[in-house]
């Protein structure tokens, strides 16, 4: 992995994993990580995609 293209550090100092990361590693974890190419855990049709649903899975 290397910092910038895989990973970074946000304000609160938590490894945060890119997008590009994500497809190199092909699979979903179902975290609903802030990057997820798949989308997993977003709101659907509401223009908003950057806000988790408040459903469990």
């Amino acid at each position: 992995m290397e910092q910038s293209a895989d990973y970074y550090f946000n304000e609160d100092g938590l490894m945060v994993f890119t997008e590009a990361y994500h497809l190199k590693r092909g699979y979903c974890c179902k975290n609903g990580c802030k990057h997820c190419p798949w989308k997993y855990g977003r709101k659907k049709n509401n223009g908003n995609d950057n806000e988790l649903t408040s459903e469990k899975r």
